[in-house]
């Protein structure tokens, strides 16, 4: 018997569940999940980089739970997400300790070389917070087509990491919260203006949590529109069989 369902808050549409580890090059295990269509081939992944560890952030911080429990299904995408060295959440605890997004170089290559030895569809890295630093610092050379950054602070990124996009074929999009703590529209227009290739998404009324449904679904819609836009917008029902 089938359901209609209404895609809201913790839904978790049908999907492929699969534990994995990511062995990195200065020899740490993390732990993360890869989710995946149940009946397709996924047509890209995501890469998900979480926010800062010591701030709570982990693999399962909310919007990336939920394009975990929605993407699969409703947009085709494979979504693998783990913690980052020295990040607990129920899947467990990643090994080693918090590097200050410096020896987090080698999670980000782990993460990268496991999508390519698993021969994952059209990787695309996504980070939120201090996840987006470890993508503009460290993803620009890498076998992905590109990455979105969401909230981005820009702290521990400098000048020159952020211009050696503008030699890379890689897309580069950021959704900036209206009302962010660290970087608003304004302010995000100014410190990307080196990066013209750079495509800003000023959301309005967000903050740098993105809490709420709306939020949550604007950001999964955005993700969508840039990964695989026949899927988008979402749809907000799903037929359950």
């Amino acid at each position: 018997m089938s359901e209609l369902v209404e895609v809201r808050s913790s839904v978790e549409l049908p999907s492929r569940r699969e534990n994995i580890t990511l062995e990195t090059s200065d020899g740490l295990k993390l732990v993360g999940e890869l989710a995946t269509p149940v009946d397709r081939a996924a047509k890209a992944t995501l890469i998900m980089l979480h926010p800062l560890p010591t701030h709570g952030g982990f693999m399962d911080s909310h919007i990336y739970r939920k394009a975990a429990n929605r993407l699969p299904a409703l947009a085709d995408l494979a979504v693998l997400r783990f913690n980052t060295r020295g990040t607990s959440s129920p899947r467990g605890t990643s090994e080693g300790e918090f590097g200050e997004g410096v020896t987090e170089v080698a999670d980000v290559m782990a993460a990268i070389a496991y999508a390519k030895e698993h021969d994952l569809a059209e990787p695309w890295v996504v980070g939120w917070s201090f996840g987006t630093e470890l993508a503009l610092k460290y993803a620009v050379d890498e076998d992905v087509l590109g990455a979105i950054l969401l909230s981005p602070p820009l702290h521990r990124t400098s000048d020159d990491e952020l211009l050696r996009w503008n030699n890379s074929d890689k897309k580069l999009v950021a959704l900036i919260p209206e009302f962010d703590d660290y970087l608003t529209p304004e302010q995000a227009a100014l410190r990307f203006a080196i990066v013209p290739k750079i495509e800003l998404v000023a959301v309005e009324g967000a903050k740098h949590l993105w809490v709420g449904e709306a939020a949550t679904k604007r950001v999964l819609d955005e993700i969508v529109r840039v990964v695989n836009p026949a899927r988008y917008p979402l749809a907000e029902t799903f037929q359950l069989h």
